[in-house]
Parts: structure tokens; C-alpha cells; sequence
């Protein structure tokens, strides 16, 4: 779940600043692959020492969360995010009128330079 908030985080960043929905998916994974890619890699690692203990309990737990994470990390963050957000387009964004209440979070601009 927290990859998938700092990945769109990422995206909504690039929607902000002017870019079309399929370029700030772009700029959103690869934004954050080496960083969301890392992770995965240490949790994958942790819960994979776990398959190594005696506790039978822990052995399945161990196997079942490493193999979670890396389907996760592989399958649904490569793939299917992507693919699922470049299909829905500006829907990406859509929020019923019921929820309008919710204070909606704008990216401040760059701040400009003065020429010296």
C-alpha cells in the first residue's frame, strides 16, 4: 500500500504540473522504481529468512508474505498500475460530488529566480 501512494503521489505531482495522464504515469514509476524497488527487495529478503526457521507458522508466513511483496513489487506495480491508469485517463482523478468536503492538496509552483 505505501508504494502505491508514494508511486501516485508521483503521478498526481506530474498531472499538477501540466503533464498528460500518460506522461505523469511515466514520470511516476520511473520517478520512484529505484526507491519502491529497493524496499521490495529488503522486505523480500526479510520475510524470505523467515522460510528458514523452525516455528512452522513462521515458515509459512515468511514464504507467503515474500512471495506477496515480490508479486506486488513485479506484477501489480510494473504492470498493472500502469496499464489500468493510462486506460482510465483523466477518470484517474474523478471524485463523486459527494466528497467534494475533502480539501483537495495542490503542488505549490517552483518558486522563480532572480537573474544576478
Amino acid at each position: 500500500m505505501d508504494y502505491h501512494v508514494f508511486i501516485l503521489s508521483r503521478v498526481r505531482e506530474g498531472v499538477d504540473s501540466g503533464m498528460k495522464s500518460e506522461e505523469a504515469v511515466r514520470y511516476g514509476i520511473t520517478a520512484t522504481a529505484g526507491v519502491v524497488t529497493s524496499a521490495a527487495l529488503v522486505m523480500f529478503a526479510v520475510f524470505s529468512i523467515f522460510g528458514s526457521l523452525s516455528s512452522l507458522d513462521v515458515k509459512q508466513a515468511g514464504v507467503g508474505l515474500a512471495a506477496a511483496v515480490l508479486i506486488d513489487a513485479t506484477i501489480v506495480r510494473a504492470v498493472l498500475l500502469p496499464a489500468s491508469m493510462k486506460l482510465l485517463g483523466e477518470w484517474n482523478w474523478y471524485l463523486p460530488r459527494a466528497l467534494d468536503w475533502i480539501p483537495r492538496a495542490e503542488s505549490e509552483p517552483s518558486p522563480a529566480r532572480d537573474p544576478v
